[in-house]
């Protein structure tokens, strides 16, 4: 059974090409386009592995990555961010005990996949 990533970004062209690039690579990838989906989504769909854009609206993504791992500390969460202004948010985070993996856009197919790889080292 491949394990099953969930693509979290609002502009839904990234997350739809992650999405493909991941399927072709043998995972079980499914998109969400906004944080309040995405946590819907982790219930149905039971991912190992969220990535998730930092900057969206209404719910970022280190809000819904901490409510995610709240509720299922054994799902991984890789934050992907173009913006350097999102570093304080990751850094917030941190400070209230959530340590997240993060890549910065823009994102290279190899490094995504090595990446998830050292997540879920049983698909290596």
């Amino acid at each position: 059974m491949a394990p099953r990533v969930l693509i979290v970004d609002d502009e839904r062209l990234i997350a739809d090409t992650l999405a493909r690039i991941l399927t072709m690579a043998g995972y079980e990838a499914s998109t969400a386009y906004d944080g309040k989906t995405a946590l819907a989504q982790v219930e149905t769909f039971h991912p190992a592995l969220v990535i998730s854009d930092v900057a969206m609206p209404e719910l970022d993504g280190i809000r819904a990555a901490i409510q995610i791992r709240a509720a299922h500390p054994e799902c991984h969460v890789l934050l992907i961010s173009g913006q350097a202004a999102t570093l304080d948010l990751i850094e917030l985070a941190r400070q209230q005990g959530y340590v997240f993996e993060v890549l910065l856009k823009p994102i290279q197919p190899s490094e995504l996949l090595r990446r998830i790889r050292l997540l879920l080292p049983s698909r290596a």
